[in-house]
């Protein structure tokens, strides 16, 4: 059987809260739906822009079980399976049902900044346990840690790591990875303002927080600079340039749940200890939603 396809547009999708904190399950079927129906091919579950941390495990099981049967196989899942305590992550790992999830996404270790051999020790011993594919996910600017290019390429040498998703913003680094990586592994870029110059280098697309609101537009960017169409494609990334970082000046995913809440997809409603964007910023999206000619409810 071949590697999973991890081609085009990843989502990393949201937990929609009512006003009372509870899961808005209803906002959350819409937006599969109209993620599905409109270029997304596969969803990032229960990842940090979910606000995974703040969930119950009850509600991340029944977010779990919901997604799942909603989804109903149409595309791929990556489960969320992080954490900075390797034992635990390697439990976590081993009860994922291949029938319901094709991989895993775990993030490098938090806080505790463990060393590069650490690193590598670490996934190995999730790899190992996995039942299905990992993918590793290096955000240094959250994590405090950096995988390194060598780290990630010998990982890359573990049959069951299959790719990469790199939000280090270090563009040398990235490319490194992707000169040297093995040809069945690949890499994702976890940045959406730098999707479009990682794909001209080699990435193979995205998994995408701005996905949430445009899965059609930012699928379609994708898909043109993989077809190598790099003029159409680069003018779908300057359309959405400015909200690559009004959606994270107040964190994440306060900014494209200010977004969502415009567009009538979900209540603009997080968990402490995140909270909404300011004023000022929600001003901010608001303007350039409506200079994109985006119908705001």
């Amino acid at each position: 059987m071949g590697r999973l396809n991890l081609t085009g547009l990843g989502i990393a999708l949201i937990t929609p809260f009512n006003e009372d904190e509870s899961v808005d399950y209803e906002s959350l079927g819409n937006l599969l739906d109209y993620q599905l129906r409109n270029g997304a091919n596969y969803f990032v579950v229960l990842g940090t822009t979910a606000e995974t941390p703040t969930l119950s495990e009850e509600e991340k099981e029944e977010v779990k079980r919901f997604i799942v049967k909603r989804v109903n196989h149409r595309v791929p899942l990556i489960l969320g399976c992080g954490g900075n305590c390797t034992s635990s992550v390697v439990e976590q790992a081993k009860k994922v049902d291949p029938k319901d999830f094709d991989a895993i996404l775990s993030v490098s270790p938090y806080y505790n900044k463990p060393s590069q051999e650490g690193l590598y020790q670490h996934f190995k011993s999730i790899a190992d346990a996995s039942p299905v594919p990992v993918v590793l996910y290096n955000v240094p600017g959250r994590t405090g840690v950096n995988i390194s290019a060598s780290t990630t390429l010998r990982l890359a040498g573990h049959e069951n790591v299959i790719a990469i998703k790199e939000a280090s913003g270090n563009m040398s680094q990235i490319d490194e990875i992707i000169e040297n990586k093995p040809k069945d592994f690949v890499v994702i870029s976890g940045d959406d303002g730098i999707t479009f110059p990682l794909i001209t280098l080699g990435a193979v697309g995205v998994i995408s927080v701005i996905g949430n609101a445009f899965p059609a537009e930012f699928s379609r960017m994708v898909r043109l600079t993989l077809d190598g169409d790099y003029e159409s494609a680069r003018k779908i990334h300057r359309r959405f340039s400015e909200l690559f970082s009004l959606l994270f000046v107040d964190g994440n995913p306060a900014g494209v749940k200010s977004m969502l809440s415009m567009m009538g997809f979900a209540k603009n409603k997080l968990r402490l200890p995140l909270v909404p964007t300011t004023i000022t910023t929600f001003e901010k999206i608001k303007s350039v939603l409506d200079k994109l000619n985006i119908k705001i409810s």
